[in-house]
């Protein structure tokens, strides 16, 4: 349904508050850090998702004036056709813009964009850019939730971010849930916003099968690690065997052995682990490996949506055994924004259900996540499934 004028001015300004609301708990010293290239310092964020509505409205709106020459340069994320960019290994060493100057351009682009807003004359066009738009700050919000928290794990100090609850954990193991064979719609249906890589909705045929309504758990998790998991070849494949190896992994990311008991850093600090809740910050490769230690599996995408109809799901991000590849007749958008998705469907694995990190309304059965398959810092978790 299409917004009215001050609705889409109110919506595009609380998806703004939100963002800067969950960089309330930082100090300065906390925007700049970046540990590892998959984690953007929290300014940076701040400055992409602006320069997001300066570069795709803003610069098309007559007497316009950028906030900064250079800023285009800085907060260019992946954009091939909009020119040179700081490499993204290099976002940490941006001490300049200092946070301060970051805030007055998101105050800048603000005010200048409320503006653009309230005039009501944009075009189809203008309209569609700003849903794309407010739905990728909501994504860079959840990044910056990951990220801080990988910034501050990864603080000797393991210093809280504040009251954020990680999960509710399910005490009750229900029954696997069989389904039958056949054919099945997939993708995103209806009027609500999605990203082009949710269309084209299409069928797909399916062999029977059944899935876990639960997420497997830290305990779980932790019976895999007591019973050898990250020592058994057996398990894992070649890449991720070569994974563990090569970067000694033993356990999920956060997790530490003290005294030994297990304990894991979460955005209240570092804490016991609870057993009931589902096990998470797990790359594709731990996951595959759990499932085939169970003598199961990882749905596939296409599963995974058919059956999201029978159990709860947004906790965190379930990895399915799909590849991220187009749907039939998927095509990419014209121009810069065309960027956004398509080039990125190679050499990664889809993930789906959303997570406690995600913004209001993006948890949807049609969401596609991807993310290359050794990657921790997400929320990320198990469903299993198997053959009947």
């Amino acid at each position: 349904m299409e917004l009215k004028t001050r609705e889409r001015t109110m919506r595009y300004l609380e998806v703004r508050k939100r963002t800067e609301a969950l960089c309330a708990p930082l100090q300065t010293e906390d925007y700049i850090p970046q540990p590892v290239a998959d984690v953007s310092p929290p300014k940076w964020h701040l400055g992409h998702s602006t320069w997001f509505f300066e570069e795709f409205l803003l610069s098309k709106v007559a007497g316009y004036q950028r906030f900064h020459p250079e800023f285009a340069f800085v907060f260019n994320s992946y954009y091939e056709s909009l020119g040179a960019r700081v490499i993204r290994t290099n976002r940490g060493n941006l001490s300049r813009p200092t946070v301060d100057e970051v805030y007055a351009y998101r105050s800048h682009v603000d005010n200048h964009m409320t503006g653009f807003l309230d005039a009501n004359n944009l075009s189809d066009h203008d309209k569609e850019v700003l849903q794309i738009g407010l739905n990728h700050e909501e994504q860079h919000q959840e990044l910056l939730l990951t990220d801080i928290k990988f910034i501050l794990g990864h603080n000797p100090l393991f210093p809280a971010y504040g009251d954020f609850q990680e999960g509710q954990g399910e005490k009750e193991k229900k029954a696997y849930l069989d389904i039958p064979s056949g054919t099945y719609p997939i993708g995103h249906s209806g009027e609500g916003f999605c990203f082009d890589n949710e269309l084209n909705r299409h069928r797909v045929y399916l062999e029977s099968f059944s899935i876990s309504p639960n997420l497997v758990t830290n305990k779980e998790y932790q019976n895999f690690i007591q019973d050898g998991g990250y020592s058994d070849f057996q398990f894992w494949h070649a890449e991720g065997w070569d994974w563990i190896l090569s970067n000694k992994v033993e356990a999920p990311l956060y997790w530490h052995k003290v005294d030994g008991k297990w304990m894991h850093y979460t955005l209240q600090g570092l804490k016991e682990i609870d057993p009931d809740l589902p096990v998470t910050h797990i790359s594709w490769y731990e996951a595959a490996a759990l499932a085939a230690w169970k003598g199961e599996r990882l749905p596939t995408e296409f599963e995974w949506e058919v059956a999201a109809l029978h159990f709860p799901y947004g906790e965190r991000w379930e990895w399915t055994n799909s590849a991220y590849l187009p749907y039939p007749g998927y095509k990419k958008a014209v121009g810069a924004l065309g960027e956004y998705n398509g080039k990125f469907m190679i050499n990664q694995m889809v993930l789906r259900g959303g997570s406690i990190a995600s913004a209001p309304g993006h948890v949807r059965s049609s969401y596609r996540n991807f993310f290359h398959p050794h990657l921790q810092w997400q929320y990320s978790g198990i469903r299993l499934a198997k053959d009947l």
